[in-house]
């Protein structure tokens, strides 16, 4: 099945908030935010602002009925600042103006006067003064201590990986229509509606049930509207409760670029100890992540680095810890990956650096320590189903890895400043919510009178192809066509209490509950198909618009059964919760069974650097993946393009840089840089791995999401390996981005 929306995308029809047709007494909001990183509020004067004609009111925290809080896993986060400022970015009021254009002219309206504080802009030196979002977490399995004894290899080095802008193509907006009785309406562009609907409640000091939150796509999320989207809902929110007209917040890619926090910057540390024979004996890392000003999604981002910091490493003695630690910087947010690939960066860093010094490839010391079946992680999961070496072997194959391997020994040794390198990157991870609560999701069916059917899930569509996977599972149990089915927009009215589209898991969580409906649904009707035909239930199956006998010629069309259902007073609604089984996990102890499976795949990037210029050209990425039972592989192979190349973006170009006094300076797309069509490899090849699927995946269809952003990683380790077949003096880095200016002073280093 072709994606739902690609028609409507590539024809410019499809609906985003900016396209909501408006009421005519809508007014538009602008926020107003602090231009300092840190300091205490002396002074705000409005008066000027106010005086402009068209503004109709300025609103700030002593606006706010209910509270002033819009923190989630912890509450330290003001809707509006009150006495201090904690980050450049940070909201302290917001402008309604009868256009947006006046209101940004009222905001140079404003004086604002601050006594500026020490301002704290590294994870490390928040460490050092212990300023923390939340408690440090550790892992532990086995004795490093011991194991290091018995270690005939022992390195250690300092990693660097650098935050990433979400760069969605859809900026951060809403609208937020007041209804009667005290109710509103929000029209929003996040990922989470039921955290929207929650917070709004909050400040607004109203039950959730007066706040309907509906969203029908995003153009783009990437993480960056999980929890950052709450903020504008909640503002305007807070206007429409006073103003009683409708409130549309747009942020301007400026502002969204200032205003939201990014991918969490890391400054980690490693020590690795290898036997003879290269097996990884101990693993130890230390992550300091810079979390920002508040907690916002930092404590579970953190949480999952240590899950995947072994990657997909068979390592007995491993002891992790991670910092989250307070800046004052924007809150840092989700990111796809989720501190999954802040974690794996480390250990691919340790394993380079301990194959640079002993003198050996590094792609011989990744594979003798990869996953085993019935390995046990440092969580306490123990690995089943897996898929490490299956991977590992189809991309050599796929790859031609021997014979790329002597052409590049050739190329290299034959051209003097041009020079060739190659990474091999294996990824495993864990797909679920890692908070065990978040992992449930619910449908609501309605079969109408004609037979056309609508479906209500949590399942937030940002260009993932949700909602066309969504139509599949629908069409495919019900033996319809696509055409019959709607798949209704996000609303918390019709399903409520949601978890966010999040976390690789929204297809598997939403499709799970979506399928137990359309069962009970199914059931209901064949039993009036299987009197109507004379037939045996078991010998009945819904194709092609009918309910065909499949032992003898007899069928009744979808329709009409549908009509004999009505007149019978069948019931053709039904809704359906979906908890994901067998997962759990102790935090106390930090062990258990957090995932409900892994995906695995193999990455081999072959890369080619101009050692004059320090320029560099991908020319092929070849991919073993771990699709389980694909539903729909032309959406998969979609994700796991766009998420290597976000990878790649991340790991090469996408450099985030805030001044000493905390204010963003790569604030444009004139001052960073993202993947165009000519930094994109020039050949991605991608294989799925043949097997069974897991029955905790939808149709054994495993997620796609998050999983490939990873590979990308392998470019940073293809370039170094370049960089040390021109330099021998080179000494190894892991201070991601690997710019251009990075790559020629490593050329030219003595």
């Amino acid at each position: 099945m072709k994606n739902k929306d690609s028609i409507s995308h590539v024809t410019g029809t499809s609906i985003y908030i900016d396209d909501i047709i408006t009421r005519s007494d809508t007014l538009h909001g602008v926020i107003f935010a602090s231009q300092k990183a840190h300091g205490k509020i002396i002074s705000i004067d409005y008066s000027e602002a106010e005086k402009l004609e068209g503004v109709e009111r300025i609103f700030t925290f002593k606006d706010i009925k209910g509270e002033n809080q819009i923190g989630g896993i912890i509450q330290d986060e003001a809707l509006w600042a009150k006495d201090e400022v904690h980050y450049a970015g940070q909201p302290i009021a917001l402008i309604v103006a009868k256009s947006s254009f006046i209101a940004r002219q009222a905001r140079g309206l404003i004086s604002i006067e601050i006594e500026e504080f020490k301002v704290i802009t590294t994870a490390s030196e928040a460490k050092e003064k212990k300023l923390f979002v939340s408690n440090p977490r550790h892992f532990s399995i086995g004795n490093t201590e011991e194991a290091f004894n018995e270690c005939t290899y022992i390195f250690e080095d300092v990693t660097f990986t650098n935050g990433q802008e979400h760069l969605y193509l859809e900026t951060q907006g809403c609208y937020v229509c007041p209804e009667e009785n005290g109710h509103f309406k929000i029209y929003s562009s996040t990922q989470g509606p039921t955290i929207l609907q929650k917070i709004a409640a909050r400040v607004l000091g109203i039950p959730m049930y007066q706040i309907e939150v509906d969203v029908l796509r995003l153009g783009g999320g990437f993480g960056g509207k999980e929890d950052q989207a709450t903020s504008w809902g909640v503002m305007a929110a807070v206007a429409a409760q006073h103003l009683n007209v409708p409130i549309k917040i747009i942020l301007d890619r400026h502002d969204d670029i200032k205003f939201t926090g990014k991918r969490h910057p890391y400054e980690s540390s490693f020590k690795i100890g290898l036997t003879k024979d290269l097996k990884i004996h101990a693993f130890e890392a230390d992550f300091l992540q810079n979390s920002g000003a508040s907690a916002d999604l930092s404590p579970a981002v953190a949480e999952r680095t240590l899950f995947h910091a072994t990657n997909c490493y068979s390592i007995k003695n491993v002891h992790t810890s991670v910092y989250p630690c307070k800046t004052n910087l924007p809150p840092n947010t989700a990111f796809r990956g989720f501190g999954g690939p802040q974690g794996m960066f480390v250990i691919e860093s340790a394993i380079a650096k301990a194959a640079h010094q002993i003198g050996v490839c590094k792609s011989i010391i990744q594979k003798k320590n990869l996953l085993q079946e019935n390995d046990i992680f440092s969580y306490g999961q123990i690995a089943k189903n897996v898929e490490t070496e299956n991977s590992w072997n189809l991309a050599m194959e796929l790859s031609n890895f021997s014979i790329i391997k002597e052409e590049i020994k050739q190329f290299n040794k034959n051209n003097k400043y041009i020079k060739k390198g190659m990474a091999i990157m294996p990824i495993t991870f864990g797909i679920s919510f890692t908070n065990t609560s978040m992992n449930h999701a619910r449908a609501l069916v309605h079969i109408y009178l004609d037979g056309s059917v609508g479906i209500s899930t949590a399942a937030v569509e940002m260009g993932q192809g949700v909602n066309t996977k969504m139509l599949q599972i629908a069409s495919q149990e019900f033996g319809i066509d696509a055409s019959k089915i709607k798949i209704e927009s996000t609303n918390t009215t019709r399903v409520a209490n949601t978890s966010p589209s999040a976390a690789s898991s929204t297809t598997d969580l939403n499709g799970k509950a979506l399928l137990k409906a359309c069962i009970v649904l199914k059931n209901r009707l064949i039993n009036i198909a299987a009197r109507e035909l004379l037939s045996d239930k078991k010998d009945l199956k819904f194709e092609n618009n009918y309910v065909i006998n499949l032992t003898q010629t007899k069928k009744i069309s979808w329709e009409e059964l549908i009509t004999i259902a009505a007149l019978e007073r069948v019931q053709l609604s039904e809704k359906a919760h979906y908890a994901t089984p067998e997962i759990y996990f102790d935090k106390k102890a930090e062990k258990g069974h957090p995932f409900a499976y892994h995906v695995y795949g193999t990455s081999v990037t072959t890369i080619t650097l101009d050692c004059i210029r320090g320029t560099y050209e991908i020319d092929q990425v070849d991919i073993a993946h771990d699709f389980g039972k694909s539903m729909n592989l032309d959406i998969d192979l979609g994700q796991i393009e766009g998420g290597l190349v976000q990878g790649i973006g991340w790991m090469t170009l996408e450099e985030i840089a805030y001044n000493k006094e905390g204010i963003l300076t790569s604030n444009s797309l004139s001052t960073y840089k993202i993947p165009d069509v000519f930094a994109v490899p020039k050949k991605i090849n991608i294989k799925a791995i043949e097997t069974n699927g897991n029955d905790l995946a939808i149709y054994k269809s495993k997620a796609v999401g998050e999983p490939p952003l990873m590979y990308g990683i392998g470019t940073y380790f293809a370039i170094q390996d370049a960089i040390q077949n021109f330099n021998p003096n080179y000494e190894q880095k892991f201070h991601a981005p690997f710019t251009p200016e990075k790559v020629l002073l490593a050329l030219y280093e003595s």
